[in-house]
């Protein structure tokens, strides 16, 4: 049994904070499970037991990003929810380090082998659809966790990961757009 704040807890956090300490300073060819249990000062086996590769490290260090960013508001208004989830979102991408490490993981995709879908993801989406259950309850009109993804959300990943990153302003934009499309589709069906 783990105990949360305990020896695993510091093992995580250093060898986390060595691989983003490293990310920075070197191409994700160069890194390596020696290199980062150098950085870290945790021993290999331990890094090689618990991560594996590293590009399970990167994993888990996403996953820990995503889990711990981006509150989900409730403010008693969707547009403001969406709004400052978005925002929430659009800040941390802006860091030259975030998009490094989504990069990462992306280039460790390799074509025909099957991708699990990220934990991290399978509770955000979770925590939206919460998100967007409440402000039903409300009357209000909301979309489809589908359409929130890829209006907003995909795009705040896709800019970040191949251009610039989105500005805040840019991802309030995103929000009105999703909601005039689910406004418009209550006005055609009604």
């Amino acid at each position: 049994m783990q105990r949360p704040g305990g020896r695993s807890a510091r093992v995580r956090a250093a060898v986390h904070a060595a691989a983003l300490e490293l990310l920075e300073k070197h191409q994700w060819e160069e890194l390596s499970v020696p290199l980062v249990a150098e950085a870290s000062g945790v021993h290999q086996a331990t890094i090689y037991r618990r991560w594996g590769t590293m590009s399970g490290l990167l994993t888990d260090v996403v996953n820990e990003w995503s889990a711990t960013t981006a509150a989900l508001p409730d403010t008693g208004s969707l547009r403001e929810d969406l709004r400052l989830y978005a925002a929430a979102v659009a800040e941390p991408l802006a860091d030259h380090l975030v998009p490094l490490i989504l990069r990462a993981v992306v280039l460790e995709m390799r074509p025909g082998e099957p991708r699990e879908t990220s934990a991290a993801f399978v509770e955000r989406s979770r925590q939206l659809q919460v998100m967007l259950d409440r402000a039903e309850a409300r009357g209000e009109a909301v979309p489809t966790l589908e359409q929130l993804l890829e209006i907003v959300v995909a795009p705040l990943y896709f800019y970040a990961l191949f251009t610039e990153p989105m500005s805040v302003a840019d991802s309030s934009r995103l929000v009105d757009r999703l909601l005039d499309v689910v406004e418009n589709s209550e006005q055609r069906s009604t």
